[in-house]
């Protein structure tokens, strides 16, 4: 798993008195390198650094560089290796840090708008802080337009971005203006659209290739409000997305499967057929063992290949329904080979790894994987598949 964030880091030499440095990597070599606004110098031993520029360079190469440099610098661990050409980070100055936000040559970038949460989902990834993190967005602000061009997506998670009001509308409408043909996909609860004041404010950005991925955990609405430990969830959440709809906004479903509603799969994916077959996406996920999912494992695990059928019969009924259904997160020895065409490769790649069973797998260029962050459980099925077709 990469490392994306480490205190064990020197910065020196940065003038006034920020929070925080947000600079894209321009990489170094034997010739100089003029350095444009918001830029700082990759360099190792055989780059040459012009007096004054701004540079990064790993601990390895800080003997031969260090000397050779003037201006501000930050001296980060060898595990940052990965940092190429095109890279977005912020640097801490305050707390001293490093953070990657941005890797060029990934397909899976995204950014944190907050960790406030109106909910408390049993298997939150990322469990709710009530603080005031509004940094995070200025820093978001200023890494946006440092962000290449050709990026063909970027994510927005929370926490729950909606608590932002205005300023997710100003991000939204920032990656409108510097990132036009980049894709947008936002991770909501949905409640706040609701509100058809704001859904129409949302859009009324125009953003051309924007996406709102909006969980819905069961048919019954107890079960759901259960899920996200909040009442009234279930029924503001439809409402948020029939007012999305309204005003022609594409919405993905999303279905994170757990012990206490994959019973309820078949009759979630009829439902979902039935009252908001307008809907652009529907994907049924496995459970990240990491975060809130520790601490209620007993309450939610279950081995993907004991609801083989209900994943099965789900995902059928969505597909012959004409909704496009993708299954994530989930080994496809667990997964009936009828929905395999289904099955997507979506666990991000920094966290994203195979067991030693996996090893001659048929399908393992085809298969999503286990999440490196929650090794906690897993299947008791995994095996190599010899064939694609047996």
């Amino acid at each position: 798993m990469l490392t994306l964030a480490s205190r064990n880091v020197r910065a020196t030499g940065f003038p006034g008195d920020r929070r925080s440095v947000v600079a894209r990597l321009r990489q170094g070599n034997s010739e100089p390198v003029e350095l444009g606004s918001g830029e700082l110098l990759l360099a190792t031993s055989e780059t040459a650094v012009l007096p004054g520029q701004p540079v990064l360079i790993l601990e390895r190469d800080q003997a031969a560089v260090a000397p050779r440099t003037i201006g501000p610098a930050v001296i980060a661990p060898d595990a940052f290796e990965y940092l190429q050409d095109g890279d977005v980070v912020s640097i801490g100055l305050v707390r001293p840090g490093l953070r990657t936000l941005y890797r060029r040559s990934s397909p899976h970038n995204s950014f944190l708008l907050t960790e406030r949460c109106n909910h408390y989902c049993l298997m939150c990834s990322q469990p709710p802080k009530d603080i005031n993190d509004d940094w995070l967005v200025d820093e978001i602000l200023e890494a946006i337009p440092l962000i290449a061009k050709e990026t063909g997506e970027i994510g927005f998670t929370g926490g729950e971005p909606t608590l932002l009001g205005d300023r997710l509308l100003r991000l939204v409408s920032d990656m409108k203006a510097h990132l036009p043909n980049t894709a947008l996909h936002i991770l909501s609860n949905g409640r706040r659209f609701n509100d058809a004041g704001f859904a129409g404010a949302y859009a009324a950005i125009q953003h051309p290739d924007v996406m709102l991925g909006i969980p819905i955990y069961s048919s019954v609405s107890q079960v759901h409000d259960y899920v996200v430990q909040s009442d009234g969830a279930f029924d503001e959440t439809v409402r948020g997305i029939l007012n999305l709809k309204a005003y022609g906004q594409r919405v993905e479903i999303r279905v994170v499967i757990h012990r206490q509603n994959y019973r309820d799969l078949p009759m979630l994916a009829n439902f979902i057929a039935r009252n908001l077959t307008f809907v652009d996406h529907v994907a049924l996920m496995g459970l990240e063992m990491t975060g809130f999912a520790k601490a209620n494992i007993e309450t939610l695990w279950i081995d993907p290949a004991n609801y083989r059928e209900e994943l099965r019969e789900a995902a059928s009924l969505l597909d012959d329904h004409g909704l496009r259904t993708s299954i994530y997160n989930h080994q496809l020895c667990t997964v009936d080979r009828a929905v395999w065409p289904l099955a997507v490769r979506s666990i991000s790649d920094w966290k994203n790894e195979y067991e030693p069973e996996c090893e001659g797998c048929a399908v393992r260029d085809r298969c999503g994987g286990f999440f490196a962050t929650g090794r906690l459980r897993r299947s008791n099925h995994i095996r190599a598949i010899e064939t694609e077709t047996h």
